[in-house]
């Protein structure tokens, strides 16, 4: 499970400075996920972001730089994707992405626990 552990330290940082936010990780989709609020907030996939964001927002995201959208078993998950490097390496392009995940996070649902 090769992922990049620059970017998750990235990840991890700027989560680490919201307050009352309880994060976990685990290694799932090829990667590191970081759990907020025991939800699937967002991920580090090889050297790309993986996000978890409001569906209603497809249009908008989808024209951001290094998007692509998720396919699994040949369909387009919506409000998931996948964001190439050059999609976040600017400050306020990895703010983007944080946020609308931190702001789905909030009303998202919790996976069942099994």
């Amino acid at each position: 499970m090769a992922y990049s552990i620059e970017l998750a330290d990235r990840i991890r940082e700027r989560l680490s400075e919201i307050p009352d936010l309880d994060i976990r990780e685990k290694k799932m989709f090829s990667g590191l996920s970081f759990l907020v609020n025991d939800k699937m907030c967002i991920n580090v996939s090889h050297n790309n972001l993986m996000c978890r964001y409001n569906p209603d927002l497809e249009e908008e995201v989808a024209e951001r730089t290094g998007f692509r959208p998720m396919i699994m078993k040949g369909k387009q998950l919506k409000g998931y994707c996948y964001v190439e490097p050059e999609g976040f390496q600017k400050h306020d392009d990895f703010e983007y992405w944080v946020k609308i995940c931190l702001d789905y996070n909030t009303i998202a649902k919790a996976s069942r626990k099994k």
